[in-house]
């Protein structure tokens, strides 16, 4: 061990010795270190919260046209199409289903088992509900088109637009049927637009 000794300078009979009292403790060591803010990682950290606003639309890029201004901001025919053939179809899709559950269950007689009642009406919800959901949205697309279209040509949205345009898009979703199905479902889809005009500008 002489070599080893003399290589490493440590003397025959000397102890090393440890002082735990000059040693740093745990919290010392933990206070120097800097530990992030878990809020600082979040992706909209460092952003004014209070002053974004995601549903906001520029004034310059909404429609300019009288009478096109309601509770949905809008940017002309497309938002329009949006708005109304999603809440058309989906508003027929409704009617058409619980049309079509009242057909399944009063077709269906009362005394046969649960398992025949509900599939009678499960069988009439999906044959009643997307027909007329379809039909509606059409329907409405057409009407939509129709309307944008006499309101930039008349510089105006109004009563008289929605209802020239409800006339002309039944009469179109009904010209393979005849001259008389065609008047028949322009006037109820130009009471439909009149009615949803009126309704429009009363609570919105």
């Amino acid at each position: 061990m002489a070599i080893w000794d003399s290589i490493t300078g440590h003397k025959q009979g000397q102890t090393d010795s440890f002082d735990s009292s000059a040693a740093p403790d745990a919290t010392s060591f933990l206070s120097e270190v800097a530990i992030p803010d878990p809020s600082r990682l979040h992706p909209l950290a460092g952003l004014n919260q209070d002053t974004l606003d995601y549903l906001t639309l520029e004034d310059s890029a909404l429609d300019e046209l009288p009478g096109s201004r309601s509770v949905l901001p809008s940017r002309g025919w497309s938002d329009d199409l949006c708005y109304g053939a999603g809440t058309t179809y989906l508003a027929g899709l409704t009617i058409g289903g619980a049309w079509g559950l009242a057909e399944g269950l009063r077709k269906t007689p009362a005394n046969a088992p649960p398992r025949i009642r509900l599939n009678g009406a499960l069988n009439s919800i999906t044959r009643r509900g997307p027909f007329l959901g379809n039909s509606a949205g059409v329907v409405a697309m057409v009407y939509n088109g129709f309307n944008s279209a006499i309101g930039y040509a008349r510089g105006k949205h109004d009563a008289t637009n929605s209802v020239i345009a409800g006339a002309l898009s039944g009469a179109i979703f009904k010209s393979t049927r005849g001259v008389k199905p065609m008047m028949i479902s322009g006037g109820i889809v130009a009471a439909i637009a009149g009615a949803w005009t009126v309704t429009r500008k009363t609570f919105f």
